[in-house]
């Protein structure tokens, strides 16, 4: 059975924090050579995982586009820390 967007947007989210260096000090991030300012996208990404977080507790339901959204920039915020190598 596929899950609902409420529980999809809660996989992405795992997904997200998983993939990505959020427990990572600042300066071991801001260390080396910067391609897209990682710094910036990764305190991006926190506030849109939080946000979304805040609206599932207060039962929000996402939309398909939401989740996409989500997805596409969870997505380009991942392949910026692999050419960091902080992934």
């Amino acid at each position: 059975m596929k899950p609902n967007t409420t529980q999809a947007m809660q996989n992405l989210i795992e997904q997200i924090k998983a993939a990505l260096p959020f427990g990572v000090p600042e300066h071991e991030i801001c260390a080396g050579v910067c391609v897209g300012c990682p710094k910036k996208l990764m305190e991006y990404i926190s506030s849109e995982v939080e946000y979304w977080e805040c609206k599932l507790e207060n039962d929000e339901k996402p939309s398909l586009l939401d989740l996409s959204d989500l997805a596409r920039v969870g997505s380009k915020v991942h392949r910026s820390m692999v050419k960091n190598k902080l992934v």
